[in-house]
């Protein structure tokens, strides 16, 4: 005999006592079954047939294999083993004579339970209100609630749009962006027409005209240290869809020191992270990474790629707990970190300590307020970046290639980025091998540095001018205004 766990599935939990999963004993898969269905009568006819057969519509695993596909019912068990029952499940509506009346949706509630919203509301969330887990009260509690989502992008496209169909009261969005068409590959809060638009006038459009009953508060400024406080007070739940370390401290440390939930998310290439980080119940953000990389150490979206869709997925498993911790229902991941690799499809799940030292959550900290979060992450702002380098104008350096001494062009973007488009003559050497490779340099009598938009070539230029380069200069603007300013027919990304 061994003990096994059993997964009853959401559609068969009330005819098994409402539980999500039971330890039972048993020699075989079938025995295990067999002692299921006698302690739970309701749940046997929807496991077996009058026969005493497994129904055709229900298919059970061992761990991760079908039965069908071992010894069927009389496949051996041994401890530890985890038994999945998983039945057909129909999405979709109703069919019409099952389908509840306009406006009236079926449920438990009484009447009088639902009288604070209208007709047409209760059948907007109509489906919300047949969970026993929202029903009028939970709805009433979306409603009521407010969300604030630092970032309109990637992240919190998706999420935004959730969370208004959801029915959440109001909805603050921080962003200071205009669209962009490079946006629209993954910002689905955003159309076509909207490209030039601010983010905000366009994103408050959107959310107010798929549902009037949220409240868009927009905030189009730069969140800082100076701001943050004041912005984050008034909401519940705050939603991290930002971009960038400064702004991701920035926002941890005044949740932590507000007493509010941060609903972290965080994509990169094909890959990205979930968690929720909540100081008064478990770990924040520096409790994971107490300090941030070096800024040339992660690229951005913009340097490395993002693949479209995995900002949607990551965004709407940031509303989903979001609306949970609104409800207080399920376990939210508050102490576990939730990894998704989108080529394999594969979700991780890591836990999360709360560090006893944390500098700002722990019982000792020793920050007590905001600080400089650009400082504190090595991060300069573009002017920062190349002042002191020497620079290049886009049409001097077209009359230098024209000469009969050109300089040597260095492209320090990555491959996929060169096969956009470069500069004729140019030689990749992406700027995370450009100490490996320094020696292709040295014959050079003039250098240019250059990549897409000049941060990274400035960088490049100033390491090598510090290994004793002296004829080294950055494109200014880089390849977007040698576009702009020299040739247009050179695509801009």
């Amino acid at each position: 005999m061994a003990k096994a766990t059993v997964k009853i599935p959401t559609p068969l939990r009330s005819f098994a006592g409402g539980v999500a999963e039971l330890s039972l004993e048993g020699g075989t898969v079938g025995a295990v079954l067999g002692t299921l269905a006698e302690a739970n009568p309701a749940l046997k006819r929807h496991l077996f047939t009058p026969e005493g057969r497994l129904r055709s519509f229900v298919t059970i695993y061992l761990n991760d294999e079908d039965i069908r596909f071992l010894e069927r019912e009389a496949t051996p068990l041994k401890e530890g083993d985890v038994v999945s029952i998983v039945p057909a499940v129909a999405g979709g509506a109703p069919s019409a004579s099952s389908a509840a009346s306009p406006g009236r949706p079926r449920g438990r509630e009484s009447p009088s339970a639902t009288g604070t919203f209208s007709r047409d509301e209760l059948r907007r969330y109509s489906r919300h209100l047949l969970l026993s887990e929202v029903g009028v009260a939970g709805q009433k509690k979306l409603r009521q609630a407010k969300v604030l989502l630092v970032g309109a992008g990637g992240l919190g496209a998706p999420a935004a749009l959730y969370l208004a169909a959801a029915g959440v009261g109001e909805i603050g969005l921080v962003d200071f962006d205009s669209v962009d068409l490079s946006n629209l590959q993954r910002q689905v809060l955003y159309s076509t027409r909207d490209v030039g638009r601010p983010k905000l006038m366009a994103a408050k459009e959107r959310l107010e005209g798929l549902n009037p009953g949220t409240r868009v508060v927009p905030h189009e400024v730069r969140l800082t240290s100076e701001n943050a406080l004041d912005i984050l007070a008034p909401y519940d739940v705050v939603v991290d869809g930002t971009d960038n370390f400064p702004t991701r401290y920035l926002v941890n440390d005044a949740t932590v020191l507000l007493k509010k939930p941060s609903v972290y998310g965080s994509i990169y290439r094909f890959e990205g992270q979930v968690s929720v980080f909540d100081a008064r119940h478990g770990p924040c953000y520096r409790c994971l990474y107490p300090e941030p990389p070096p800024p040339d150490l992660v690229p951005s979206c913009a340097e490395a790629g993002v693949l479209g869709v995995l900002p949607g997925l990551v965004g709407v498993l940031q509303a989903t707990e979001t609306v949970k911790l609104i409800l207080g229902q399920g376990d939210s991941l508050v102490g576990r970190l939730l990894l998704y690799d989108a080529l394999t499809l594969k979700f991780r799940e890591l836990k999360i300590r709360k560090n006893p030292h944390c500098v700002i959550c722990s019982p000792h900290a020793s920050q007590k307020g905001l600080i400089d979060y650009p400082a504190f992450c090595g991060v300069t702002g573009a002017a920062t970046a190349i002042e002191g380098v020497p620079q290049v104008e886009p049409e001097a350096l077209r009359s230098e290639l024209d000469s009969e001494e050109p300089p040597f062009l260095v492209d320090v973007r990555e491959p996929g980025e060169w096969a956009i488009a470069h500069l004729p003559g140019a030689h990749l050497i992406p700027k995370g091998e450009l100490a490996d490779r320094v020696d292709e340099l040295t014959r050079a009598a003039k250098v240019v540095v250059y990549c897409r938009s000049g941060i990274r070539s400035a960088e490049a230029t100033r390491f090598l001018l510090d290994l004793g380069f002296a004829n080294v200069r950055t494109l200014h603007g880089g390849l977007n205004a040698w576009a702009q300013r020299v040739d247009p027919s050179v695509p801009q990304y």
